[in-house]
């Protein structure tokens, strides 16, 4: 995204146009859009470079994290968030749960041929206001433009950029057996907050989104103990598809306690009705937290501190199992494995 001279015969209609194909085609159109709309919500001094891409200052010491994520949430716009503040909480938080501290973003949109002007214009505004709010400037991005019908509406993709500090080493394949399992808050309601806007299922709640940037609890929670383990943010599949992919990752078992998971009771009444559990369902505003026992209480009262963990409990326990099994006591004193997400209970989720 390039800064452009704005010496165009007209603005752009934000109240009644559309986008069509010349505005992915390179020319006057293209430079008019990427001026007006996203240099304009998005200004930094690392976009005004005006280059392919942008030159970036980097702290000394430590080391680097990428990651890279596709937001294609239906439908755009749901309580509590929308396409393009997910798509800035995503990719923080992404590199957030590496340990890192988040420094720059990049944006690529793909926007479909007649897709509103207006609602361009508050999904990149929207971004723009995370972006601030998060701290973490978007630097450089490209928008393409396909033929109506061939898309389905916008799609964006982001890739965030942090810097791991010297001596923190945060990984999936961490855990230990004894280590304790800390969840950030209750669970579900980003995966509701989206499903009640579906046009097919559409219903009434006052469940919204919890999409939120989680690298200031990070931070936190690693100043209380460097030595954190794992965490991640679970987002597609929820809290029990995490577990096990991190149990996975670490060759171990994980023992969990049902009543010491948060759900709100509107959340459990929508899961109930929609055949969900709620340990299945995504979040983007939660973390799971993996720490040695002599560390949890200084990682929870890091969490609690924070806005974003004042709900923040331990929820189980690291056990040794070479079959790498989740397991669940139940509220009725029994036991269940919490087995992977079979196939998309939720597609177009986040």
């Amino acid at each position: 995204m390039s800064e452009v001279k704005k010496d165009y015969a007209r603005p752009l209609d934000l109240k009644h146009g559309r986008v069509d194909m010349n505005h992915g085609a390179g020319g006057r159109a293209s430079a008019q859009l990427i001026a007006d709309m996203f240099t304009a919500a998005f200004d930094n001094e690392y976009l005004r470079q005006g280059n392919d891409g942008a030159s970036l200052p980097l702290p000394s010491g430590g080391r680097l994290v990428m990651a890279t994520d596709a937001h294609v949430v239906s439908p755009i716009f749901f309580p509590g968030g929308d396409l393009g503040c997910l798509a800035v909480h995503g990719t923080v938080n992404d590199v957030a749960m590496m340990g890192a501290t988040p420094l720059y973003l990049s944006a690529s949109f793909i926007l479909e041929e007649g897709f509103p002007l207006a609602d361009l214009q508050r999904i990149v505004q929207s971004m723009g206001a995370a972006s601030r709010e998060a701290g973490v400037p978007i630097v450089t991005g490209d928008t393409k433009v396909v033929e109506q019908g061939k898309g389905d509406g916008v799609f964006i993709s982001t890739t965030g950029v942090g810097v791991v500090p010297a001596g923190i080493r945060v990984s999936g394949d961490a855990a230990r057996p004894t280590d304790v399992i800390l969840l950030s808050g209750s669970i579900g309601e980003h995966g509701v907050a989206v499903l009640s806007k579906r046009e097919s299922l559409e219903f009434e709640t006052t469940i919204e989104s919890d999409t939120a940037a989680l690298h200031g609890m990070v931070a936190a929670m690693l100043a209380a103990a460097p030595g954190l383990r794992v965490l991640r943010d679970p987002t597609r599949g929820g809290v029990a598809t995490t577990l096990n992919e991190i149990a996975r990752q670490s060759g171990v078992g994980m023992l969990i306690d049902e009543a010491t998971i948060p759900v709100l009771q509107q959340v459990d009444a929508a899961c109930e009705l929609l055949g969900l559990d709620p340990l299945y369902v995504a979040n983007e505003g939660k973390l799971i937290a993996i720490c040695a026992p002599e560390d949890a209480l200084a990682v929870l009262t890091a969490m609690r501190a924070h806005p974003l963990g004042h709900a923040a409990c331990q929820i189980g326990v690291v056990v040794e199992d070479p079959q790498r099994f989740v397991q669940m006591n139940t509220r009725f004193g029994g036991r269940r494995v919490v087995d992977w997400l079979s196939g998309e209970q939720l597609p177009r989720i986040c």
